[in-house]
């Protein structure tokens, strides 16, 4: 069982004694996320840390668009409740890389490819590059954003 799995079931007890409902609720369903992701596929097996980060990071997207979805629906109550698991959620989650951080990143990938080509990278190189940001980025930062600042840095 991964370290993350273990903090959130601590957690859960902690709000449970709390009687937090809100804080209840959502660290039940991300451990539930969790156990049905290691029970997909032909065997069961034990997920890699990033694995339970990237389950996580799954939940507080879903939490997110539904939020979008009930602010437009009119319903903004359910919206706040959405975003207040959000913040629950994201406590256990890495610290987001700022602009800067992933701008540098960037940077440092399209020219390590320069160096390793012998030429300036074009947008041909685009799939490679981003396979080497988001291994470095892993989770930290959004792929659509990260594919945006590849794509400048190329044009």
């Amino acid at each position: 069982m991964g370290a993350l799995k273990d903090r959130l079931r601590t957690d859960l007890v902690a709000a449970m004694r709390a009687k937090d409902e809100i804080a209840k609720t959502t660290l039940r369903s991300a451990i539930a996320a969790i156990q049905n992701a290691e029970v997909a596929g032909d065997t069961a097996r034990d997920l890699s840390e990033d694995e339970e980060l990237a389950v996580v990071n799954g939940q507080v997207t879903s939490r997110r668009d539904s939020a979008e979805a009930y602010t437009a629906g009119g319903r903004p109550e359910l919206a706040e409740r959405e975003l207040a698991e959000v913040e629950i959620l994201l406590d256990y989650l890495p610290a987001p890389l700022t602009d800067a951080e992933v701008e540098a990143i960037v940077s440092e990938e399209v020219a390590r490819a320069a160096e390793e080509s012998g030429a300036v990278p074009t947008m041909r190189d685009m799939g490679r590059i981003m396979k080497a940001v988001t291994a470095r980025v892993s989770g930290r930062a959004p792929g659509a954003e990260v594919a945006a600042k590849v794509k400048r840095t190329l044009s």
